[in-house]
């Protein structure tokens, strides 16, 4: 059941409405009238691949879409886009590779415009397939299973009409990706965000950035004898904002002596502007007294360690404990728990992002998904609450939104990352939950949120060196 909207000066509500087979959602400012920005998904009309060693076999009916060098497999989307009514601001193609065995690849495809419009899912074969035309529209690099991944093709899907794209490999290991007919949860995506014209005085879309929407940024797991939290640090450098932190700042048992050797001459010299989040190495150390010694009273109450803070005008930040037994447990009742559900009603702002340190979902080999947090995961949710960051897996994961099941909800949905990556060294994944969209584990960086009026665009900055990166963007509720 949805929870009651509070009444409030631009409050951004997240509404689902079914548009000729697509959903759209969005974000409408109640005080104004003004209809900021409306996101519809639009699955492929037509989807096939073919392939030169079977020249006269047509894949249509295929529930994989393959591509490759060797032997050479091609495939093509056709999406069909219609009822827009707003001018086009962003245009996403999304697709899904497979969960099998030889899904992956290190080269996952360059993605080009095809003129012809009019080709047969099921009469496409090698002989006769249209020519892939048209210009490129952006280059996968290493995709691995399961996983999603996302090409912003906004220069080529300008409104209302019929699109194909041809994807082709020059790499000898192919990929396969997930086709329509593998169903709605994994199908190819074309995800087309329009803003309308307002009846009043405009209010920003949740896709547009200006130098007063204010930025989060940060990491957790960071800061040893090594040197990934050094290369971290200097991506802090130039990143302008609110640094966080994700639990486990020091290791490995968060003395003080520790916080002034690792900690301090890295990361430390954005401690000014740093609202942290206690680990459990952090708690290695009896009470954690190193690390609320050293962060002093931007952590909070040294006895509960949660603490909550408002970021710009339209957004409301929550520092969430998940050391669970140092402050009375995270349970429904507990007093961390009694005290997040009254933060949360008297919140006032219409975005909220929370953080901790243990994750509830997440695909890490070393820490499995922690079901110590459910209850808090739980009134985030009942709440309308947008993002939950955590860390613990040394590794970075973004899942779709989701609700405290696991399940995809992208009405009211939880968008869940895991960003272990601030400079501990690296961890693998073992099984790969539903949901998870971007996975790796190779790549120390930081991710940096732009906290927009009415949503969010995050980017995973990599490491100087390393070409790994995430970026996308998604309104409030």
């Amino acid at each position: 059941m949805f929870r009651p909207f509070r009444s409030k000066a631009l409050t951004a509500v997240s509404t689902a409405v079914a548009v000729g087979g697509a959903t759209v959602f969005a974000a409408v400012s109640l005080s104004t009238g003004v209809a900021n920005a409306a996101t519809t998904t639009f699955t492929p009309v037509a989807d096939t691949y073919v392939d030169n060693s079977h020249t006269g076999t047509n894949y249509g009916t295929s529930g994989q879409l393959g591509v490759d060098g060797s032997p050479v497999k091609r495939f093509f989307l056709r999406f069909t886009v219609t009822g827009i009514t707003g001018t086009v601001g962003n245009v996403k193609l999304r697709v899904h590779t497979d969960d099998v065995s030889g899904a992956e690849s290190d080269n996952g495809g360059t993605f080009k415009a095809v003129g012809n419009t009019t080709w047969s899912e099921t009469g496409t074969t090698w002989n006769n397939q249209p020519a892939i035309d048209g210009a490129t529209l952006g280059t996968l690099g290493s995709v691995t299973r399961n996983a999603w991944y996302e090409l912003d093709v906004t220069p080529y899907v300008t409104g209302n009409g019929t699109y194909s794209i041809g994807v082709t490999s020059s790499g000898s290991d192919g990929a396969d990706y997930d086709a329509r007919e593998s169903g709605a949860s994994t199908a190819p995506q074309l995800v087309v965000t329009t803003g309308t014209g307002p009846t009043s005085t405009p209010t920003p879309t949740p896709t547009s950035t200006s130098s007063a929407d204010p930025v989060l940024v940060g990491a957790g797991d960071i800061s040893n004898s090594g040197s990934g939290d050094s290369a971290t640090a200097a991506l802090l450098d130039s990143i302008p904002g609110t640094v966080f932190t994700l639990g486990d700042n020091v290791y490995d048992n968060g003395t003080a002596s520790e916080f002034n050797t690792y900690y301090n001459p890295t990361w430390g010299r954005h401690k000014a502007r740093t609202r942290p989040v206690p680990g459990n190495h952090d708690y290695n150390t009896s009470g954690a007294s190193g690390y609320y010694g050293y962060f002093g009273s931007s952590a909070g109450d040294p006895s509960k360690g949660y603490y909550s803070y408002d970021l710009g005008s339209n957004w409301h930040v929550i520092v969430v404990n998940s050391n669970c037994s140092a402050v009375g447990g995270c349970g429904t009742g507990s007093a961390q728990e009694t005290w997040l559900r009254a933060d949360l009603a008297a919140n006032t702002k219409p975005c909220t992002v929370a953080m901790w340190h243990h994750p509830r979902y997440t695909s890490g080999a070393n820490h499995s998904p922690d079901t110590s947090v459910a209850p808090i995961v739980q009134a985030l949710y009942d709440n309308n609450a947008d993002l939950i960051l955590t860390g613990h897996n040394h590794q970075y994961e973004r899942f779709a939104p989701i609700n405290p099941a696991n399940q995809l909800d992208n009405a009211r949905g939880i968008r869940h990352f895991v960003v272990g990556s601030g400079g501990a060294s690296h961890y693998s994944f073992g099984t790969i939950l539903p949901n998870s969209e971007v996975r790796n584990s190779n790549t120390y960086g930081v991710l940096k949120l732009t906290l927009h009026p009415g949503g969010y665009s995050w980017q995973f900055v990599p490491e100087a060196g390393k070409t790994f990166t995430d970026s996308g963007t998604t309104a409030c509720h």
